[in-house]
């Protein structure tokens, strides 16, 4: 590949249970912004699309949830799929980490290592796995809160790691079409980075040989997608013909999610891989100030609001700043 188009993650997309535990959990122990309250854009049942993300919302930071409790649908957590979503902090962050989830009552495993990193495991409430990193070299901004202070904020996306039966060809679609390069492995991990790599330039392949595939579909418990950032349609577009000349074919066309437009390619491990432009951001309906305030539609949902509106929990927001 002659140019990169790939510039690292761009976001997270989740299932998860409840739409206000959710909340609770991201902003009250975990201490990222909510910037984004809509509503799923495919099918036709109305789901919550929550955004949370660092102080100045940058790509890189952005979780987003779809909660399916509602629902009542419930997916099965397994090979082919990001198994685990780690964040940056600072390495001397860690301990405060390791004993906020305890004590916050977090299902953790306090501190242990991988690859040469020192990570803090634990779960969100619907059973995902996350972690927190500590890598110093990650300046982004975080957001502080009335019980998190900037030293010990969460930055970002450090990486993701993707849980696979066979690893060889799932390597082969990081070097060959994502441009990425293997930079660390041992007998179960691989890290493959973008560029210099770090901080959300980072994605780990784990080799689970025999853990069951897992669902692909919407529903309670898994993560559905990683989205990686290009640089804009026209960008996406070259990347796109690049990805499917390859032969990697499972790929949609450019769907318009008003924040940013996303391109789905199904890699061979079975994880779902998103390219989503990162020249539209998260602005484009509400002041910087505001973001997470209220329930936002795309233009092509507001004449149908209060039939989208009538079924979504009731939640409650925090304020625009804890601190």
């Amino acid at each position: 590949m002659d140019k990169q188009y790939v510039l690292g993650i761009h976001h997270v997309t989740s299932c998860v249970a409840g739409a206000q535990e959710d909340i609770d959990f991201f902003t009250g122990i975990i201490g990222q912004r909510l910037i984004k309250q809509t509503v799923l854009f495919d099918g036709k049942t109305p789901i919550y699309h929550l955004y949370y993300a660092n102080r100045d919302a940058e790509i890189g930071t952005v979780m987003t949830t779809f909660p399916y409790r509602q629902a009542g649908v419930k997916a099965r957590r397994g090979t082919g799929q990001v198994a685990v979503t780690s964040y940056s902090v600072a390495e001397n962050a860690l301990d405060f980490w390791a004993k906020r989830l305890r004590d916050k009552g977090v299902k953790t495993t306090g501190i242990s290592r991988r690859l040469g990193q020192s990570v803090v495991a634990f779960e969100h409430p619907a059973g995902l796995e996350f972690e927190m990193v500590g890598d110093d070299r990650d300046g982004r901004g975080g957001w502080v809160t009335d019980e998190i202070e900037d030293k010990n904020a969460v930055r970002g996306f450090n990486s993701v790691t993707m849980s696979v039966r066979d690893r060889i060809e799932q390597e082969r679609f990081l070097v060959d079409a994502v441009g990425m390069r293997k930079t660390a492995e041992d007998e179960r991990y691989q890290r493959f980075e973008l560029g210099e790599g770090g901080p959300g330039r980072s994605i780990i392949v784990r080799h689970d040989p025999d853990v069951p595939q897992g669902s692909w579909t919407f529903g309670e418990g898994t993560v559905h997608h990683v989205a990686l950032a290009v640089r804009n349609d026209a960008e996406q577009a070259e990347f796109r013909d690049y990805v499917v000349g390859l032969g990697y074919t499972d790929c949609s066309e450019s769907k318009d999610r008003n924040y940013f437009h996303s391109v789905y390619c199904r890699s061979p491990g079975g994880i779902l891989v998103e390219f989503a432009t990162s020249d539209i951001g998260f602005a484009v309906d509400e002041p910087p100030e505001e973001l997470g305030q209220s329930l936002l539609l795309p233009p092509w949902f507001e004449p149908r609001r209060a039939e989208i509106v009538a079924p979504l929990e009731p939640i409650k927001v925090p304020l625009r700043r804890a601190a």
